[in-house]
């Protein structure tokens, strides 16, 4: 499991890019001598768009491909979106650009399609879902003699470095034996990844046979389904089955994953859910929201198994997909175990 180096202030200006973002403030990317100064849209503060307004620099609005398409647009593969701002913009038609606002959208938005190939728009893009926000940026290039000192600044090579090392940063903080219903023989295993301010929980149940493919469930928190047996999913009763279905074959892991909303967050599931309530399903409320069907990683449930020294399993999941994840991380996968729950209208 690997660990931030002390003094690798490279990580640590990362780490406060995001809270920049989170914080509605404009941070610059540098790609060489190419300059560029983003804010999410999401949180950006009137202060800081006015500010945009006011550089006599070309804005530009830069979306997922997803978004894009949501639009009626049709970008390049491989290229990043964006649509050429007029002065001033304001920030109503700019959220309703992004997919969480209400105000009309403007029309011909074709007319208005730009593309870039720059790393510093997709690091960019990468960063604010790594933040959790919904991925829309506002953008403009600067001269970087131009640039303003005072305000952070990020190089292009470290956002990559972040992103690569995005869920294998993890630190064992602590433990304790927590009995559960259906099973007393529980440990719960805190691990946090210093990257992303997140925190994820290893359960250990019972004690797996020796020298056999471990059980190991790997379950996305659903703070909503999880605690307040939310009806629109089954994760509660997927949660509690998965625990039942260890204890019934004598031990094996939990992991409880930060990836709410299949990696988008509690706040965009949220919108999300509210746009489900006004007639789009699952996959295209996310969508509409900029985001792939599925955000989520498996990097930190494979350091953590590392970890345990658990790197044989036997899977728990109705998930084709996490097997081949957890393939390219080093841990095998024997054979998978189908998790069935009763379903609800």
């Amino acid at each position: 499991m690997e660990n931030i180096a002390e003094g690798d202030n490279d990580e640590f200006c990362v780490d406060r890019a995001l809270f920049e973002l989170r914080r509605g403030r404009a941070i610059g990317i540098f790609d060489g001598d190419d300059c560029m100064s983003v804010a999410s849209v999401e949180t950006l503060r009137t202060a800081t768009l006015e500010r945009f307004n006011q550089t006599g620099h070309a804005l530009v609005l830069f979306l997922t491909n997803t978004r894009a398409k949501v639009l009626g647009l049709a970008p390049k593969d491989g290229a990043s979106p964006g649509l050429k701002l007029s002065h001033p913009i304001d920030l109503a038609t700019l959220k309703a650009l992004a997919g969480i606002g209400t105000s009309d959208i403007p029309t011909d938005l074709d007319s208005l399609l730009t593309e870039s190939s720059s790393r510093a728009v997709t690091a960019g893009l990468r960063l604010a879902k790594n933040a959790r926000l919904v991925p829309a940026l506002i953008a403009v290039g600067l001269p970087p003699k131009s640039w303003d000192e005072t305000a952070l600044s990020v190089r292009i090579e470290h956002l990559h470095r972040h992103t690569q090392r995005f869920g294998r940063v993890l630190r064992r903080v602590s433990e304790a034996r927590i009995p559960l219903a259906g099973h007393e023989d529980c440990q719960f295993i805190l691990y946090r990844d210093d990257l992303v301010d997140e925190e994820h929980l290893a359960i250990t149940i019972g004690e797996p046979a020796p020298q056999t493919p471990v059980p190991v469930r790997l379950h996305s928190a659903c703070l909503t389904g999880d605690v307040f047996e939310s009806l629109r999913c089954d994760c509660g009763a997927q949660l509690r089955g998965a625990v039942k279905r260890i204890a019934t074959a004598g031990g094996g892991v939990l992991l409880y994953l930060a990836q709410e909303g299949r990696g988008i967050g509690l706040a965009n599931k949220l919108r999300a859910y509210e746009l489900q309530d006004g007639g789009l399903d699952t996959l295209d409320a996310d969508r509409h929201l900029g985001f792939s069907t599925d955000e989520r990683n498996y990097r930190a449930a494979a350091a953590m198994l590392r970890d345990l020294d658990t790197t044989q399993i036997q899977l728990l999941t109705n998930n084709p997909e996490k097997i081949q994840a957890l393939h390219e991380e080093g841990i095998e996968v024997m054979n998978r175990l189908p998790l069935v729950t009763p379903s609800n209208p």
